[in-house]
């Protein structure tokens, strides 16, 4: 597998653009999204566990069910939730698109995302799809750009991988800076792949890929309304489709899962207000359930966070954070290490504090990206969270959100 350009365009027959239509008033801000399919793809989703929930999820739902669908739509500034007529604009947006494009509006996935319970106005919408139609080519940044809302920069990647000799590319973007703590799903993500394979092993590859890679990133513990993770498959990379268990489909579940680990680490590196991203590694547990439930703990915690934010090696506040996790551990036997580009240290070993190097914790904690190791000394079960710093800026940006 190689690391490739082009985001959501790198496969093939996918085509993507992003204008500024007036939703939101900076002009200088695409805030309206676009990714295209030359044919019909087989397509997926997962959504937000929260009950209040976006009217776009419940159109693309509604849009999806044959496992279909040939465009994506999306409006940043404006969540499109709890809003009386939500269900009536999403559908309004599909049906615009398609009448421009010529493709059945129920091939169209729907998105917004924004500030909630605000009315959203069709018209910048209806006015800006001739331009965002007509503006359709090899532009994935553009898309990224008009899906950002608080985010400070874009998220995309692309991979090429082989099934049977035959190459294939997958891609994605997303956006996502706060209220993030998803439960299946997160943000909005939008991943596109020219691999054949039938929509229900799409489906079925993407429910599995979230409990590893979305479903172990927490910004600030707030899970949103709007959060959906949809993917497109056209087939036209012509390998065997793939329609059942075995090692094509274990080869693009390593594929997709390339796309979304590396999506997580960029989504929370870019949390509102951060400085740093926290990668929390748990190996030693009793089962893979157990290491999940540790490191997501470890990565919510606002002390553990705000620690971070100042370079204080607080390892007490990581053993806090798993002692009331729920999970089944040893306290007695957990090991605790902190690590970056500036090296490695030990802070607890056995559940207790050891002598270390402030001055040394403090470099290493320093860095932009820093590594929780939590070795729990049970049995093999391991997993990896993402998360960031808490910071003062994160109260200013959610301070005046709406104004």
């Amino acid at each position: 597998m190689e690391q490739i350009k082009g985001g959501v365009c790198a496969a093939l027959g996918f085509k993507a653009n992003g204008i500024h239509c007036g939703i939101r008033r900076n002009k200088s801000k695409r805030d309206l999204a676009l990714i295209y399919s030359e044919i019909s793809a087989n397509a997926a989703a997962v959504y937000t566990q929260n009950l209040v929930k976006g009217a776009p999820l419940t159109v693309t739902k509604a849009h999806i069910a044959d496992g279909k669908a040939q465009a994506m739509i999306c409006n940043s500034g404006n969540a499109n939730t709890c809003n009386a007529n939500g269900i009536e604009i999403a559908e309004q947006m599909s049906d615009l698109l398609a009448k421009e494009m010529q493709i059945n509006p129920k091939d169209v996935i729907v998105a917004s995302t924004g500030v909630i319970g605000q009315p959203l106005n069709i018209e910048p919408i209806a006015t800006g799809i001739p331009a965002l139609v007509a503006g359709l080519g090899d532009h994935s940044d553009y898309a990224c750009e008009g899906i950002m809302t608080t985010d400070t920069k874009p998220k995309e990647i692309a991979f090429e991988f082989e099934i049977n000799g035959t190459k294939c590319h997958i891609g994605g973007i997303a956006k996502g800076s706060g209220m993030i703590h998803p439960n299946m799903a997160t943000m909005l993500v939008f991943v596109t792949t020219d691999c054949a394979i039938s929509s229900e092993m799409l489906s079925k590859a993407l429910k599995e890929d979230v409990k590893t890679s979305f479903n172990m990133v927490s910004v600030d513990g707030d899970t949103s309304t709007n959060d959906m993770v949809s993917i497109m498959a056209n087939g036209l990379a012509k390998n065997k489709e793939i329609t059942t268990d075995g090692t094509d489909f274990d080869v693009f579940c390593e594929a997709l899962h390339a796309v979304t680990a590396y999506l997580c680490r960029m989504i929370a590196g870019d949390g509102e207000g951060a400085t740093k991203l926290l990668e929390c590694v748990v190996t030693g547990a009793k089962d893979g359930e157990t290491a999940k439930v540790v490191a997501k703990s470890v990565i919510c915690s606002s002390l553990f966070k705000a620690a971070m934010f100042g370079a204080d090696a607080n390892w007490g506040r990581v053993l806090c954070a798993i002692g009331y996790s729920g999970a089944d551990v040893n306290i007695n036997a957990v090991d605790v290490a902190f690590r970056s580009v500036k090296g490695e240290i030990a802070v607890c070993k056995n559940g207790a504090g050891i002598e270390f190097s402030e001055e040394k914790a403090k470099e290493i904690l320093l860095e932009s990206e820093i590594q929780i190791l939590i070795e729990l000394d049970t049995a093999d079960g391991a997993a990896t969270a993402w998360g960031c710093d808490l910071t003062y800026d994160y109260v200013k940006i959610n301070g005046d959100y709406r104004t």
